[in-house]
This record gives structure tokens, sequence and C-alpha cells, in this order.
């Protein structure tokens, strides 16, 4: 991989790590907060990519909610079970509440 890919990837991963437990966000809106913001396919390469580096990617979902990168977890189910372990529903591979739980890297204070 070319080293801005990988630097972007590690920008992605920071973000990530801040999302707050029992909370998530979407790809686009990691895009939007890195500044590119038509990567947000990019910032899921990144969630594929992100085994065993302590990233929470089962927090990292489709702008509508839905988990679509469940298929890069072990296990059929994990990332469900992830969220749900959390508190966070999930019906029908969707987000519940999806508003109330959603977490936007740029609205963070601090």
């Amino acid at each position: 991989m070319k080293e801005e890919t990988l630097n972007f990837f590690e920008k992605v991963y920071a973000v990530a790590k801040r999302i707050p437990f029992g909370r998530v966000t979407s790809y686009g809106a990691i895009a939007n907060y890195l500044g590119a913001a038509r990567s947000a396919r990019m910032v899921g390469y990144a969630m594929n990519s992100s085994s065993g580096k302590n990233v929470p990617a089962h927090r990292v979902v489709n702008r509508k909610g839905l988990l679509t990168g469940k298929f890069h977890f072990s296990g059929s189910n994990l990332m469900q079970q992830l969220l749900e372990s959390e508190g966070i529903q999930v019906i029908d591979n969707q987000i519940q509440n999806f508003d109330k739980v959603f977490w936007d890297p740029s609205q963070e204070i601090g």
C-alpha cells in the first residue's frame, strides 16, 4: 500500500478509537472529519484492515445505521453481538434509535 493510504488509515483508526462506548458513527462522518468527504469507502477499507490494531471497528456503520461491515468480523453475528454488549439495539442488521446513539467526531468537545 502507498504511504499516504497507510497514513490515512492511521488517522481513521485514531478517530475510531475515540468513539465512546455505546455509541456508533458512520464511515462518512469519519471521512468528513478528516477533511476527505468523498472517502467514506476508504474509511471502510481501513476498518476492514483494522484487525489486531485495537480499533473498535464494530462501532462504524453506514450512514443509515446498517451493519454493512459485518462480513469482515469472524463469526456470522459478531459485529451485532459486540454492539448489543454495549447496549445498542440491532434488528435486521440495522441499529435502532440511530440518531440517539450516533456520535459525530466533528461535534466532539475538547
